[in-house]
């Protein structure tokens, strides 16, 4: 079913929990594709009910992106959830989730803050406040759903870690499944945003896959130091490409190494066509 108030979903989550049902909540910004099906087939296979949220964020959008263009397709979005084993697709409005005239203003909204440690790097480093307002729609849904578990995808992996972060700081009751990146078949981390891409863009896109594939192929031939790996990646790269950070770090506290381990996460963001895309791969996986 589609609703979209918090009450409705309160009350309709309540009459499950009275059953002893367990629920499974995967949070997204709606333009669904096959890795949220991913997460939504994970969702329904451990928990009795799932609800999807679709709700486009505003307040984790910084000056400049692509708010009012970003993909929003709802009735597909409702029957694919529908045709997957979704109980609930929530799909609020801002007013619904923040009040009417509160959105982007610090003066009258309550925002979770998350470690600076954690948000001053990578993608946090260039989109200052963005995820303040990730952490802060998140925990409202938490709130709001009252999930047994919450299924995030690894593609974010920052994300991931800094709401991990979050659910234990906080004493937050939800389990958090991280599921793996789902890609093309020519290895393209799928993304709303690949929407935005042509064709010609898609092949220039690769870089991102080539490049961490790479350097988990040095890796694994014995090249440890961080500096050595990264000096690999430059080949691949050309006048398509804006590359913005290659980065190394622990995949579990985000802390920056200088020797790579199996621990070790590797962090990738570049502009292609003017769009922005992220991808990582561990090191020791597979």
């Amino acid at each position: 079913m589609l609703l979209h108030t918090i009450n409705e979903v309160r009350q309709q989550v309540k009459e499950w929990k009275k059953q002893g049902l367990t629920v499974g909540l995967v949070p997204t910004m709606g333009a669904l594709h096959n890795g949220h099906l991913s997460l939504i087939k994970k969702a329904v296979e451990k928990c009795d009910k799932v609800v999807v949220s679709v709700f486009v964020n505003p307040i984790q959008f910084c000056a400049g992106e692509d708010l009012d263009k970003y993909p929003r397709t709802l009735e597909a979005d409702t029957k694919l959830c529908e045709d997957n084993g979704v109980s609930i697709v929530f799909a609020p409005s801002p007013s619904e989730m923040y009040g009417e005239g509160q959105m982007r203003t610090n003066d009258f909204l309550t925002y979770v803050i998350p470690p600076f440690f954690y948000v001053n790097k990578l993608c946090g480093k260039s989109r200052v406040g963005h995820f303040d307002g990730v952490c802060t729609v998140v925990n409202k849904l938490f709130n709001i759903v009252q999930p047994d578990c919450a299924f995030f995808g690894q593609k974010d992996a920052q994300q991931l870690i800094i709401i991990k972060k979050m659910v234990k700081d906080l004493n937050i009751p939800v389990e958090i499944i991280p599921c793996p990146i789902v890609r093309e078949d020519s290895g393209l981390a799928l993304s709303s945003r690949n929407k935005y891409l042509s064709e010609e863009d898609k092949v220039h896109a690769l870089v991102l896959n080539k490049i961490l594939n790479n350097i988990k192929s040095c890796y694994q031939k014995g090249i440890k130091d961080v500096e050595m790996l990264k000096e690999t990646a430059y080949q691949f790269l050309n006048e398509h490409h804006d590359l913005e950070y290659l980065e190394f770090m622990d995949q579990e506290d985000l802390e920056e190494v200088k020797i790579a381990d199996d621990n070790t996460r590797v962090f990738i963001a570049c502009k292609v066509a003017g769009v922005r895309l992220i991808d990582n791969i561990l090191l020791g996986e597979g």
